[in-house]
């Protein structure tokens, strides 16, 4: 992905404007979560598309459970986020979840394997993307 352009919105977009993926940044003993799916041989943060009639809170909150397991937690949401590249610009939501408890179960059908690290790992799924998640998810935590 050459040319990505990733905007951090204060504001809720326009109407008529769909937000399509709520992205986590997670921490879990001080460490941060990031999982490999099936099909990848790359790190990401916990993800998905928000699923019709879903808000996305509640998909965060799906996804964050699906991909890692996570049963006790706080939610927050970070900010709306645009990627845009020569395709197109989508939009979604980024949020930080402290994670206080884990489970055995998260869905193996999608997710290979789960990492907890101090740093980002490499390689990642998105490299020109999920650094400015932590750069903006920093900035949160710092408020």
């Amino acid at each position: 992905m050459n040319n990505v352009l990733v905007k951090f919105h204060n504001e809720a977009p326009e109407p008529g404007v769909n937000l399509l993926y709520s992205v986590i940044a997670a921490r879990y003993n001080g460490l941060w979560i990031f999982v490999r799916h099936q099909d990848s041989d790359t790190w990401e943060l916990p993800a998905g598309h928000i699923e019709p009639g879903e808000t996305p809170y509640e998909a965060a909150c799906r996804e964050l459970e699906e991909e890692t397991g996570a049963t006790d937690y706080v939610i927050d949401e970070v900010s709306v986020y645009s990627v845009t590249t020569q395709e197109a610009t989508r939009y979604g939501v980024l949020f930080f979840a402290e994670i206080y408890g884990m489970g055995d179960f998260y869905d193996k059908s999608e997710v290979k394997e789960i990492l907890t690290s101090e740093t980002v790992p490499v390689p990642m799924t998105y490299p020109e993307i999920q650094p400015r998640f932590f750069e903006e998810v920093f900035r949160y935590i710092r408020k």
